[in-house]
């Protein structure tokens, strides 16, 4: 029996990816038709970088992305405080930027060198565990119902998780009130390029970071963010816009006997701090290893699963709603904190090398036992 995959973005893709390279069979379904072309994320940490090494895909998110020299904190009013990421990450790799949808095609592709398409247009419908597998029930896009079995489910399915849901565990957690606007706009700009940028702005924030080209995502909680662009931007043509609402929210547990759960299906945060994608693939590294070395007898690291990555979650979300609450900048006294001290945190030296380690996936060692 093969293992069961629920959910092809890139946790998905780099769980089924890491277990066939380790000879473990593997199916991969998506109720999607077709990928999406549209792409959340941005950014490959060096610790993403690190694990999918030895796939090659990470040679590949190299050669079609670019490498982000650092970040630049912008204040009206006031002088700009530009930061290198290296050699403050500690480590010879850099951020990337390349769009998820490349990130994800680049997997699927390494996949199907491996032998494993993934079945599309197909949806986990029902599961229930027994003694030595998992009874699943799945319906493909004709309708048409299918009823089999796999020693080990993953659930890799988002934040509205079906599988996450069919083990009856809550995800706790809080959201924000205001609505986050997102745009893939064509710029000219005299921001550098080669650098992120974070605008500090009375009613919020403003994040702009080059995709590609001349094309930039602007992401803010601001009521007219793309008005906040510095003075000699220029804004062509829109490629994508999105409004959204950013929740900060754990599963309580990452999972139940053979069935567990990874990226957005147990854990979901804002996209401050770039982690989300990132820490969906570390998910999905320590799933490959615990279930490759349970199917090779030792059951006792499928069991270590759930508690190790429940752990590196809720610390992980945790700052990252800490960061989030600062930076949005509501209510005005929060506000007023956070213009006041975020510029000096950027100059401290220490705190500045834990938000990079924060962001580069650096801020905890990878642990697959217990």
């Amino acid at each position: 029996m093969p293992v069961m995959i629920a959910g092809a973005g890139p946790t998905g893709l780099a769980a089924a990816l890491l277990l066939a390279r380790r000879g473990v069979a593997v199916r991969i379904i998506d109720k999607a038709a077709e990928p999406s072309r549209n792409s959340k994320a941005q950014a490959i940490n060096p610790r993403t970088q690190e694990l999918l090494e030895d796939t090659g895909v990470t040679a590949r998110m190299l050669a079609e992305g670019w490498t982000v020299r650092g970040f630049t904190l912008h204040r009206p009013g006031h002088e700009d405080v530009a930061v290198p990421l290296s050699p403050l990450l500690d480590t010879d790799r850099s951020m990337i930027s390349l769009p998820q949808a490349r990130t994800e095609a680049l997997l699927a592709d390494a996949l199907q060198a491996q032998g494993v398409a993934v079945e599309r247009g197909v949806k986990l419908d029902t599961l229930a565990q027994g003694d030595d597998s998992v009874a699943i029930g799945l319906v493909h896009e004709d309708g048409s119902v299918e009823h089999t079995r796999a020693p080990v489910l993953f659930g890799a399915d988002g934040a509205h998780s079906t599988v996450r849901q069919a083990l009856g565990l809550a995800f706790p957690g809080d959201e924000l009130p205001e609505p986050w606007r997102l745009w893939d706009v064509h710029l000219a700009t005299p921001l550098d390029p080669d650098r992120v940028h974070l605008m500090l702005l009375p009613d919020g924030f403003l994040f702009v970071l080059r995709i590609s080209g001349d094309l930039w995502r602007v992401m803010g909680n601001s009521a007219q963010p793309l008005g906040a662009l510095p003075a000699g931007t220029t804004c062509g043509e829109v490629r994508w816009q999105s409004d959204f609402h950013i929740a900060h929210r754990v599963a309580e547990r990452a999972g139940v006997g053979r069935v567990l759960l990874g990226g957005d299906a147990a854990h979901i945060h804002s996209p401050l701090g770039a982690r989300g994608m990132n820490l969906g693939i570390e998910d999905a590294y320590v799933f490959a290893d615990c279930t490759a070395d349970a199917l090779g007898g030792r059951w006792s690291r499928l069991a270590a699963y759930a508690p190790l990555r429940h752990a590196v979650h809720r610390r992980v979300v945790r700052r990252i709603a800490a960061l989030t609450r600062i930076m949005h900048g509501r209510p005005s006294a929060l506000r007023e904190l956070r213009d006041a001290l975020v510029p000096r945190l950027v100059r401290f030296g220490p705190a500045r090398r834990q938000f990079l380690r924060v962001a580069g996936g650096l801020d905890h060692a990878i642990r697959t036992h217990c």
